[in-house]
């Protein structure tokens, strides 16, 4: 078991020192019975919030004051002091209508999601586990405290929390939970877009997304309703081992852990069902569907809300996934010139993973990529220009050879193109001398 950390002590024992109960709760005590160091640290007391305030002066915030929560810092670091409570009604599903401080620890483990986040810690690192937790931890199981159809009632965000941590941590759900999650999916309608997106990119890279991907695709379909085309649907196709679903899924799997190149997976393949024929030999095909894929991810990037980088990246690997690259240093030069280096990077990742989610015969493509990966590596090894600012002429230069207005830029990308194919060398004298030797469009007489 991780040890709880000097400053989480001094915390715990100043509220017990004041004549308080105070115990560590949630997480923070899963991860560190797990031997995790936890990321947050959350503390439970039987404080109100105006005696945690005073008795942490200056190094304490009112940051949740109506639901009894104030931050203390200790140190740099954080810690979430909430006075324990009871909830009352849930009329949003998300949050209680009206919270009544309580003098009863076991009141307020009561209220809580699962029983592996319902344990407590004192400061001494002894446990409080009301509910089984400890057992369900063991035993790697996620399990609702109470009924789970109230709990999830109540707040629906738990839904998603359920299938995130069983991703992360790579737990199963409990029969009678899974059931409820199932049975109260539409209740995730009413959780905000943000929260959505915060858990569905901590399930995406979690260590079991894909078994938890292909057993609740009808749930994720309340929030994501442009997958459930792709469950089920049977790509009639040599290549392709699974349906457009269960291939997806995969993909993500072998995909690595970042949300850029996760979401693109779980995008990348969507525009299949819409787009699919079958010729008079039964076998599937799927013109142009990277493109309905691109058009899908962009209405699910934007109703997730987003930000503009991330959103370019994804719908740029969703775009470029299916289309050949030839292992030439010249296709990688031009490759690096529309995409980038990390760009690069980052669509030989999604093309390994879609090929490893194919057929086994057909995983020879992963050669290719191999070949791809260290082509890459020389041409930036030998700093080969891919790029107008890495090229050994700029506008300056050219304006000094009389171009003028959009003849400059048309100039420059004319040499560019050249010199990522290789008939010109990234030399100033070469390159001036073949402006004044070949054709260049819109180029002054």
């Amino acid at each position: 078991m991780e040890a709880i950390t000097p400053s989480a002590r001094r915390v715990l024992e100043r509220l017990k020192r004041a004549g308080h109960e105070a115990y560590l709760v949630g997480g923070c005590v899963r991860d560190l019975l797990l031997g995790r160091r936890p990321g947050d640290w959350d503390i439970t007391t039987s404080a109100r919030p105006d005696e945690v305030l005073s008795l942490f002066a200056p190094q304490a915030a009112p940051t949740g004051l109506r639901h009894g929560t104030v931050t203390v810092f200790e140190g740099a670091m954080p810690f979430e002091v909430t006075t324990f409570r009871l909830d009352g009604a849930y009329a949003d599903h998300r949050h209680p209508d009206a919270v009544v401080f309580s003098d009863s620890l076991v009141e307020d483990l009561k209220r809580r999601d699962f029983t592996v986040n319902a344990m407590t810690m004192d400061q001494t690192g002894e446990i409080t586990d009301l509910f089984g937790g400890r057992e369900d931890l063991a035993r790697g199981v996620l399990r609702c405290v109470g009924c789970p159809e109230q709990r999830f009632e109540e707040d629906a965000l738990r839904i998603l929390r359920a299938l995130r941590f069983s991703s992360v941590l790579g737990f199963s759900i409990a029969p009678e939970t899974a059931d409820a999650a199932f049975q109260k999916k539409d209740l995730l309608r009413e959780v905000a877009v943000e929260r959505v997106r915060e858990e569905l990119l901590k399930l995406l890279c979690g260590r079991s997304a894909v078994p938890v991907l292909l057993q609740y695709a009808e749930v994720l379909g309340v929030v994501l309703p442009e997958i459930l085309p792709a469950v089920g649907c049977d790509q009639r196709n040599i290549h392709h081992c699974y349906d457009v679903w269960e291939h997806i899924a995969r993909t993500v799997g072998f995909a690595p852990p970042s949300a850029v190149l996760r979401m693109t997976m779980l995008l990348h393949d969507l525009g299949k069902p819409e787009t699919m024929t079958v010729d008079e030999d039964g076998t599937g095909h799927f013109k142009g569907h990277a493109d309905v894929s691109c058009t899908l991810g962009k209405t699910i990037l934007e109703r997730l809300h987003f930000d503009k980088e991330s959103t370019g990246r994804i719908l740029t690997l969703v775009k470029w996934h299916d289309v050949p690259v030839e292992p030439t240093e010249r296709a990688v030069r031009r490759l690096l010139h529309k995409l980038g280096e990390q760009g690069v990077r980052d669509l030989l990742q999604v093309k390994r993973a879609d090929n490893l989610a194919q057929a086994s015969a057909y995983r020879g493509r992963q050669k290719q990529i191999d070949t791809l990966e260290v082509l890459l590596q020389q041409v930036l090894e030998q700093d080969a220009c891919f790029s107008l600012r890495q090229l050994s002429v700029n506008g300056r230069d050219l304006l000094e050879q009389g171009y003028r207005g959009r003849e400059v830029g048309a100039a420059l990308q004319f040499l560019l193109g050249a010199v990522i194919d290789g008939t010109l060398p990234n030399e100033k004298q070469a390159l001036l001398q073949a402006l004044s030797t070949k054709p260049v469009p819109n180029a002054p007489e």
